[in-house]
């Protein structure tokens, strides 16, 4: 077992006091003892001055951290980091982010983390960990807005809520009140239809009770009405809400429709990691909040989708938001 902290310090101490007693039971010179022990004079006669004047407590390591750090990060800069790290686990580079971009913060990223290290909070959970590969998957990105819309459904689990019922209903002998095994109500099955631009990160959320061709073809109305450019594919995995009839809906629309490869969900990866990005900021936010109705549920959607197309800097666009990247994409040159 490792010694404690405390024991370690009387173990400092102890050493000092060695120290001094060689210099003056057995050597009675200070340069051979400091050449034995191998340390400076200097550094003997500052053990000397501590123990006349604190004794053994004054041979104890003592804090080298400065008295006053002009260029320490300040308390509240902090605090924002804190909570970024705690409330939606962002890395280094993400809070980097987010504070130049709302705050008007801007400091080197080896700086966020040393600040993460020091508080205990450089690891983040298990689940949000990367997994390594042998094979990293190149990056890619189509070149224009519209090239390639990916198309997939996320699954929300139904939350269990008590019913009203679940009270006190007598009492025992003992005076020890009888409370009945709590009714859970089970909230019904929610599908998210999510598509995302594969140039811009553009994003089209849709919340619906069934996962069916006839709600993937309402979905993709929904997306060509809303999208603010014109669309040329559409790519989705071989899952049954996307066959014939939601393939010969898209070709009547005038756009191509390819399935990845089977088993295969790299290939949509875009889409995939968006999936994740909603678990872990959004849907966890709700964590506790029962909605049991479709129209508030996507009311909820629809300002999550709004932030993330207009406001969540994205790392894989250099910070910049979906709607900035459409911008950028579209303008036409000087």
């Amino acid at each position: 077992m490792p010694p404690s902290p405390q024991q370690q310090l009387d173990r400092q101490a102890q050493r000092g006091l060695a120290v001094l007693r060689h210099a003056e039971e057995v050597t009675g010179n200070v340069a051979l003892t400091c050449r034995y022990y191998g340390i400076s004079r200097t550094c003997f006669y500052r053990w000397l001055r501590r123990y006349q004047d604190e004794g053994i407590d004054g041979l104890r390591d003592r804090s080298s951290r400065p008295h006053h750090s002009p260029n320490a990060t300040q308390a509240d800069i902090v605090n924002k980091i804190v909570y970024l790290r705690q409330n939606y686990h962002f890395g280094p580079l993400k809070i980097a982010m987010y504070l130049k971009r709302y705050h008007d913060i801007q400091i080197g990223h080896s700086a966020f983390y040393n600040i993460l290290k020091r508080l205990g909070l450089n690891r983040l959970p298990a689940s949000q960990r990367y997994a390594r590969c042998d094979k990293r998957w190149k990056r890619y990105e189509k070149q224009l807005p519209g090239n390639r819309i990916q198309i997939d459904v996320k699954f929300i689990e139904p939350i269990g809520i008590p019913t009203e019922d679940d009270q006190t209903t007598g009492q025992t002998s003992d005076t020890r009140p009888i409370t009945k095994a709590p009714k859970i109500r089970r909230r019904a099955k929610y599908y998210q239809f999510t598509a995302i631009d594969d140039c811009t990160r553009l994003r089209i959320l849709r919340v619906y009770p069934r996962c069916d061709q006839k709600t993937a073809i309402q979905f993709l109305d929904y997306v060509l009405e809303r999208l603010p450019f014109r669309v040329e594919t559409i790519q989705t995995d071989n899952g049954a809400e996307f066959q014939s009839g939601f393939h010969w809906h898209a070709l009547d629309k005038g756009l191509a429709h390819s399935y990845i490869k089977p088993a295969s969900p790299h290939l949509n990866g875009k889409v995939e990691r968006s999936h994740r990005i909603d678990a872990e900021e959004f849907y966890r936010m709700l964590d506790g909040i029962v909605i049991d109705d479709t129209g508030v549920f996507n009311d909820k959607l629809r300002e999550w989708e709004d932030y993330y197309n207009y406001h969540r800097p994205h790392g894989a666009l250099d910070g910049q938001t979906p709607y900035e990247r459409l911008k950028q994409k579209t303008q036409t040159p000087v």
